[in-house]
């Protein structure tokens, strides 16, 4: 059994390096829950993001509490909401202030264009991740072994959002009926 203060632990370690916003922040959590403390699969955690982008709200407070509920029930979803927000709205009221007084500092600026790039990065390193788990299930990278239907919707979904700005929860809803509609054949 996880203990409600290891889970609030877990999260106020991410809250405090939570930089880049929500999306920045997924490969943290995914280190910590699944590579570090070994509470989740990639998959488990996958599944949890899939879930999270169906819900109303910040994605890093969704995560959170979607891991904390899976981890111990409502205490756990409470902890690690708590543990997540916490840092950050202290650290935020102090970079707020901080920024309003020297942002015409060189340093400053620069360190934000910095910022942005990492955070690109490290979104970008999740969605690697992520494609590559839906196209190739199994984990071994061999032709064989792709899923042509993910593959297929993850391009189509990429174009329809881009070309008709389609709503993303139509698109998400599309591919999931589609989903489970390839699971009855």
């Amino acid at each position: 059994m996880i203990s409600i203060l290891d889970i609030f632990l877990n999260f106020l370690k991410i809250g405090v390096f939570a930089f880049g916003g929500a999306y920045a922040v997924i490969p943290l959590i995914e280190e910590q829950m699944v590579t570090n403390t070994k509470w989740m699969s990639f998959a488990e955690f996958s599944d949890l993001l899939a879930i999270d982008e169906l819900t109303p709200g910040p994605i890093i407070v969704n995560a959170s509490t979607f891991i904390g509920m899976k981890l111990a029930s409502l205490p756990g979803a409470i902890a690690a909401t708590l543990g997540c927000v916490i840092p950050g709205c202290i650290i935020a009221l102090i970079l707020i202030h901080l920024y309003q007084r020297y942002k015409q500092i060189p340093l400053i600026s620069e360190s934000i264009r910095v910022l942005k790039c990492m955070s690109v990065a490290l979104i970008f390193s999740v969605l690697i991740k992520m494609f590559l788990k839906a196209v190739f299930p199994q984990g071994s990278y061999a032709l064989k072994e792709m899923n042509i239907l993910s593959l297929v919707m993850v391009c189509v979904s990429f174009y329809a959002l881009k070309k008709f700005r389609l709503n993303p929860m139509i698109v998400m809803i599309c591919c999931g009926c589609i989903s489970l509609l390839a699971s009855f054949i």
